[in-house]
């Protein structure tokens, strides 16, 4: 049996779908008693852990007691409230069961946007003018504009605050270090035109196994956030400094680098790098390539084949409540109501005709969320 964490995400229940269909039993576990996940009729068991940010040690002792219980063949976690822990104690569990993941060391410096931006000016990656300012008075350093304030931990682009001037910079810079005490980065803007993304499996030697590419086409926040409309593509030069990030840094497992096309000068500038699976997942399996059962694959058998085909033109949609947030948020005209009715010749990361259950999943924990103060900024942010 597989344990797979985070049922609530979009990308658990497509990792539940993929082991699923193939005869694999899925356990699937939150620290909601509501998730999303438990819904799906590939779910062969649930259960509620204790939640990891709050409690980090019983968390640890849960999934632990449970691999040994349960004879959980692999584990599989999914955010990195998850991936932290675990790959922190990596080596306690790997004595029971399979754990897919980096290590510690390496899924902390993939998280960490400066080390990984830094790693890549030093082997030639373009990246956006970055500064890194220990405090706010480094911020006089600055003198072009318009610029964003990134943390140097987060995900989603949470934290992240676009500044025009000087003033704007120091009084946000004072706002968002108090709420992101690990640390903030300054980077040039880079206008909002092409987003792509780079996903990818390597094995225990940090060659390439498998890997899609995908545009951007919508994404709520509409300035910035994670992708609600998204199309597969080719384009070698993605592939080449994807690859050439992750054998630097010696990564194994999965990983997602995003890049933005900067149109001043049509180069794609490295923006950063998630160490685990995307939320787009859905796509690169509707386009072929079924990253859960190759990891799974992976896992059990050292090495697999390479897969580096995949098909161009897919395309893959987040409806609910991701789409609708967009719609809502984005310019009322034609074309964006046109574009947001056609439902026709597109897959849908939650929406399978064949597993409706978690339609019911996904629309309690959304009334969950909208009715609970501390939950409802992870939905409507701006």
């Amino acid at each position: 049996m597989i344990l797979v964490t985070d049922g609530q995400m979009r990308q658990t229940l497509a990792v539940i779908r993929s082991l699923g269909k193939k005869g694999i039993k899925v356990m699937v576990g939150d620290s909601e008693r509501i998730s999303m996940g438990f819904f799906s009729k590939y779910t062969y068991k649930h259960i509620i852990y204790p939640d990891p940010v709050e409690n980090e040690k019983a968390f640890v002792e849960f999934i632990l007691n449970t691999v040994k219980t349960e004879e959980i063949e692999m584990i599989i976690p999914i955010r990195d409230k998850c991936l932290i822990p675990l790959s922190k104690y990596k080596k306690e569990f790997e004595k029971y069961t399979k754990i897919p993941i980096p290590d510690y060391g390496l899924v902390m410096k993939a998280r960490d946007k400066g080390k990984t931006l830094r790693i890549a000016e030093k082997i030639g990656i373009p990246t956006p003018k970055t500064y890194y300012p220990n405090s706010i008075d480094d911020l006089v350093k600055i003198t072009e504009y318009p610029v964003i304030i990134k943390p140097r931990m987060s995900s989603g682009s949470r934290g992240c605050v676009f500044c025009s001037n000087f003033q704007e910079l120091r009084d946000n810079f004072d706002k968002v270090s108090k709420e992101y005490p690990e640390g903030l980065l300054i980077q040039e803007y880079i206008p909002k035109q092409k987003e792509i993304g780079y996903y990818a499996l390597f094995n225990t030697h940090s060659e390439l196994r498998a890997l899609t590419i995908q545009k951007r086409l919508r994404s709520y926040p509409t300035e910035g956030g994670p992708s609600t409309l998204r199309e597969t593509i080719q384009y070698d030069q993605i592939r080449e400094l994807g690859t050439k990030l992750l054998k630097f840094m010696k990564w194994q497992g999965v990983a997602m680098v995003e890049f933005r096309i900067d149109n001043r000068d049509s180069v794609p500038k490295l923006m950063e790098v998630n160490p685990r699976f995307w939320g787009s997942l859905a796509l690169s399996i509707a386009a072929g390539v079924d990253f859960p059962y190759l990891l799974y694959q992976l896992a059990l058998n050292g090495d697999i084949e390479e897969n580096l085909d995949y098909k161009i033109g897919i395309k893959c949609r987040w409806l609910l409540p991701g789409d609708i947030l967009w719609f809502l948020s984005a310019k009322k005209n034609f074309t964006n109501l046109k574009s947001f009715l056609k439902f026709t010749g597109t897959k849908y990361d939650i929406f399978d005709w064949r597993d409706l259950g978690p339609l019911i999943g996904i629309v309690l924990t959304s009334i969950i969320y909208l009715f609970n103060k501390d939950k409802r900024k992870y939905v409507f942010r701006r």
